[in-house]
């Protein structure tokens, strides 16, 4: 799969009209000899064939190469934009797991009731509002209005702290650094609010139905023909079983909000990889293009492998074999 994603960036980067060496000539002015000089440089010069042999040649060693507008390390690029998206897109998670596996439980269980009602109907609300419009809504509400929160950022100026890892989350905890802490957690609050709240939708619809269908089974009239109470027979027996699919869903979403977060990190001013994603293809920048692809596809296989372990664990029928 990694080659496949590898393969197919490098060939439609490619084949999309312009290239990186245009925006180059646009802003650096680079004269006839420069632009050849340029394109030896990368390789341009050669047939794709050819270009395709020494992308693959430096992929097998991991070196990922330098930016073609910067003439920075890409290795560095990620590092400075990865750790960022991933603090968003855990807290987001969080945020959509609780407030929609609550949900979905709580409807499930008060089919048809007034409760269930408002549930569905928020949650149709959530999948079908953009992140964009929740982001400037709450940007409105609790940034320009009531003044809580922060507009945008990872971090207020006046604040410094010592990068180690360069997960502000884990540095400032480390440190002991509480002044940064409270101030990224301040900047962090909204952005994750508005991916949370539009995914908490899908969350709790998904939910619901699992839950929906869980309930219905034999055993668990037989657990409340044997007079468990109702709390132990939807939360040990039915949401137990229903967990399999909300895991599938969240481990593919998660996935989905390290390359598509785009919107809200450009909303939010969050230095993440969506950003350095999109600037890497108005640019045309290869290297960093297909180096931010393949990161985003390795930790969405590396997800995928850990949601298959969970199953282990959740289901006990997958022990037996």
């Amino acid at each position: 799969m990694l080659w496949a994603v590898a393969t197919l960036t490098f060939i439609v980067l490619r084949l999309v009209p312009g290239s990186a060496i245009d925006s180059v000539i646009l802003f650096n002015n680079l004269s006839v000899e420069q632009v050849t000089a340029y394109k030896a440089q990368w390789n341009l010069d050669k047939p794709m064939w050819e270009q395709y042999f020494y992308f693959a040649r430096d992929l097998s060693r991991g070196d990922l190469g330098f930016s073609m507008t910067s003439a920075v390390p890409v290795t560095r690029l990620l590092w400075e934009k990865l750790p960022p998206t991933i603090e968003l897109a855990v807290v987001a998670m969080t945020i959509s797991s609780i407030i929609g596996i609550g949900a979905g439980v709580i409807s499930s269980v008060t089919r048809n009731r007034a409760v269930d009602f408002v549930v569905r109907t928020g949650a149709m609300f959530g999948m079908s509002v953009p992140w964009f419009w929740i982001a400037i809504v709450l940007i409105i509400i609790f940034s320009v209005n009531l003044g809580w929160l922060p507009v945008g950022g990872r971090m207020g100026v006046e604040v410094s702290y010592k990068t180690i890892t360069n997960f502000m989350f884990i540095d400032t905890i480390i440190t002991g650094n509480w002044h940064a802490f409270f101030s990224f957690l301040r900047h962090l609050t909204l952005p994750a609010i508005a991916i949370g709240l539009t995914s908490a939708g899908y969350v709790a619809r998904l939910t619901r139905a699992a839950m929906l269908e869980v309930l219905r089974t034999e055993y668990v009239r037989t657990a409340r023909a044997k007079g468990l109470l109702g709390r132990a027979v939807t939360l040990k027996h039915a949401f137990r079983n229903a967990l399999l699919p909300i895991l599938t869903f969240q481990g593919l979403h998660f996935g989905t909000l390290l390359g598509g977060a785009v919107i809200t990190e450009m909303v939010f001013a969050w230095p993440g990889l969506g950003r350095l994603l999109l600037d890497g293809i108005l640019k045309r920048d290869y290297p960093v293009v297909q180096a931010t692809v393949l990161v985003v596809a390795c930790i969405y296989v590396l997800v995928n492998l850990v949601i298959d372990l969970l199953y282990y664990v959740v289901d006990p029928r997958l022990r037996r074999y």
